[in-house]
């Protein structure tokens, strides 16, 4: 295998929304620039990038998984993203690492809800992007109707640097507006490419689109848009240069036209890819110095190494698969290096560049790079491996908190601690999931980004690691808070033979702005408590306060100021007050007129225009609040924030109404006070619950 430099490297996230081409394209592309030797195909289970046995039966991705293709002497780093929004941190982390997107767009769908995130995402970055119309040869699909919705939707700069030859079943290649040519192919999948003239019949439209798409470059570079006004167009070497500088900076975003499946057009992809995205020696990466500043730095093979870990895979063979990118220097396999996130050595084994989930060794690993190595004993995803004389880490990729949780019991009794160490290990691959132990009812809750995310990680633990689990239903994160300020008095005494206990205290309670968690404030004065006891208050209140009042669930958005007290010199002890603190919290909360809080979520609807009446009814009964709505062709998203107590059976119920043609995301607002009329059921149930629990445990 050969090792490339940052020169001759592409790094390219694949992104878009779920089922819009993404898989069978990077599958088309492999086998064009003969790194397989058949076409391997979504409904066949047979891609390289879709090899986990969940994405195999599910025919769609659900973790980004990387392949590269060598094509003119270079070497393209291809990341396969999920087009789910249970699966959007993938997208992120593959974005992280990469130079440019390429923003695969179904030809029939158009801009859909995932292709709108994933270019705000890849925008958020500073990332050039390449738009792949797809899946051109299937019924209804239209270049026009597409582009319109992605101006909408994406931006007003996307310009077609291709025009499609012939579509739907006809579709049959492109014409190249650069370069004002046609590729014609086989159509037997094979990807057979002959190249001539523009078909008579398209003469007049690709000349009408290549004076557009002239007009643009120029009006993208001041010095171009004067040799525009003075010769009335650009030479080629001016209009493929200009393509190039254009694309890079994010003022134009060229989009190509290909369907994966039929093989049509994905060579000239590829050729676009190397032609108009940067390689990582045109882009300097940032990073953080020795003194917390951020810096920019240059992709020098020659300097100290410095490598970011994107991602970790739990391999039930090799174990974890640490997966990275060399932003400067060299790695070489065999040697020792530093994880600087943890200042401990690692050693570093085979290093390897993947193929999915095929890894091929090589030597040395160069900046710009892409690759893996197994075993690694104490690095994580986020980690920086860097010798201390490059003197940078890397921020990390900031993953979302869980949006749902279940709780999850083992089928077969003793299995706890097999699905404890399963667990950890996933924890490890996907930082987007938690496993925890309810301090309250004692059960095991698995926590992810919905109902999909969960039903996959389950599926993962019984099909890699054995371990069966049942579901039960989904557990909402309520809150506690306060609408009142009061006062409070907590006094614990209680004397038996010898030293007795005795701990007074008094305190403030009031309520403080949404997301202010909590505040313990000391306004002690003159040695009522003893400094010493202080801690101990605050420790009495904090676990009193986690423990709940109505429902079990944690108090928030509180203030307490401990102002006032009483000690004894031989009975006060740390437990004494401790113990006070609870009690004045007890006490506090009874009189401070408590509440409860949901989690509200922002949901996107994306469906079809005919159904929005109904799903607009739908969320309002709800209780969601309408935010806005859009229309984009034939289609029309909904933007809503709606609790998420109510969101638990919304997947079920769009699937239902639109036959399937519906998608939706949502993800965490803020929390917001549950109504008085809903409030006396959930407490009951909450208590019911943990005395359920408490009679288990007797």
């Amino acid at each position: 295998m050969k090792v490339y430099d940052a020169a001759s490297i592409r790094n390219v996230a694949v992104v878009g929304h779920g089922g819009c081409g993404k898989t069978q394209l990077v599958s088309a592309m492999l086998f064009d620039a003969g790194m397989v030797n058949r076409l391997g195909k979504v409904d066949d289970g047979t891609t390289v990038t879709d090899y986990d046995d969940e994405e195999v039966a599910r025919k769609h991705t659900l973790s980004a998984s990387l392949a590269y293709a060598e094509w003119n002497k270079q070497k393209i780093n291809l990341i396969d993203t999920p087009g789910f929004g249970n699966f959007f941190a993938e997208v992120r982390s593959g974005l992280r690492v990469a130079d440019a997107a390429l923003v695969v767009v179904d030809a029939v769908s158009g801009a859909e809800v995932q292709t709108e995130k994933a270019w705000a995402a890849a925008h958020e970055l500073g990332l050039p992007r390449l738009v792949v119309l797809s899946r051109l040869d299937r019924e209804r699909a239209s270049l026009e109707r597409t582009l319109e919705s992605l101006r909408q939707s994406c931006h007003r700069t996307i310009i077609p640097i291709q025009l499609p030859i012939g579509e739907e079943k006809a579709f049959a290649g492109v014409v190249d507006l650069v370069r004002m040519k046609a590729c014609r192919f086989s159509g037997d999948g094979a990807g057979t490419m002959t190249e001539g003239d523009i078909p008579p019949e398209m003469a007049g439209a690709a000349a009408a689109a290549r004076d557009t798409l002239i007009e643009m470059v120029a009006e993208a570079d001041e010095q171009l848009m004067e040799r525009f006004f003075d010769a009335g167009t650009l030479t080629q070497e001016e209009l493929a240069s200009g393509l190039v500088s254009a694309t890079a900076a994010g003022r134009l975003f060229p989009l190509v036209c290909a369907s994966g499946l039929e093989n049509i057009g994905v060579q000239p992809v590829l050729d676009a890819i190397l032609a108009y995205l940067p390689s990582p020696a045109a882009r300097p990466f940032t990073a953080v110095d020795e003194a917390g500043a951020v810096v920019s730095r240059a992709a020098d093979e020659g300097a100290p190494y410095a490598a970011f870990v994107w991602k970790t895979v739990a391999d039930q063979f090799a174990g974890r698969i640490t997966m990275f990118r060399v932003y400067q220097g060299t790695l070489t396999a065999d040697t020792s290096a530093r994880n600087a996130t943890r200042d401990n050595p690692e050693r570093l084994g085979h290093l390897m560049v993947m193929q999915g989930k095929t890894a091929a060794n090589v030597p040395e690993i160069k900046a710009g790079d892409l690759g893996a190595v197994a075993k690694l004993k104490d690095t994580r995803t986020n980690d920086t491996l860097a010798d201390k004389a490059a003197g940078l880490t890397f921020a990390p990729i900031v993953f979302p908190d869980p949006v749902l949780s279940y709780a999850i019991e083992p089928k077969s009794r003793g299995d706890e601690d097999k699905i404890s160490t399963a667990m950890h290990r996933l924890e490890e691959e996907d930082g987007t999931i938690r496993y925890m132990r309810d301090p309250q009812t004692g059960e095991l809750l698995l926590a992810g980004q919905g109902q999909l995310h969960i039903e996959v990680t389950v599926a993962k633990l019984k099909r890699r690691f054995g371990v069966e689990v049942n579901l039960k239903p989904p557990r909402i994160a309520y809150r506690e808070t306060i609408t009142a300020k009061v006062e409070a008095h907590g006094r614990h005494k209680k004397q038996t033979g010898g030293h007795g206990q005795f701990g007074d205290c008094k305190i403030r309670m009031e309520p403080l702005p949404r997301g202010s968690e909590f505040e313990f404030v000391d306004e002690i004065f003159g040695g009522s408590i003893p400094r010493g006891f202080i801690p101990a208050v605050e420790k009495g209140v904090q676990e009193s306060r986690l423990r709940g009042y109505l429902a079990g669930c944690p108090v928030v958005d509180i203030r307490v100021t401990l102002y006032d007290g009483q000690y004894h010199d031989v009975d006060s002890n740390e437990l004494s007050f401790k113990t006070a603190g609870s009690l004045a919290f007890k006490d506090a909360m009874s009189k401070a007129r408590p509440t409860l809080l949901e989690p509200v979520m922002t949901v996107e609807v994306y469906a079809p225009s005919d159904f929005a009446g109904d799903l607009m009814g739908d969320l309002n009964s709800r209780r969601g609040r309408i935010a806005g709505m859009d229309t984009r062709g034939a289609m029309t998203v909904i933007r809503a924030q709606v609790p998420m107590s109510e969101m638990l059976t919304y997947e079920q119920h769009l699937t239902s109404v639109t036959g399937g043609r519906g998608s939706y995301q949502m993800e965490y607002s803020h929390y917001d006070e549950v109504p008085t009329h809903l409030q006396p059921k959930i407490i009951a149930a909450a208590k019911a619950e943990r005395g359920h629990a408490v009679e288990e445990e007797a």
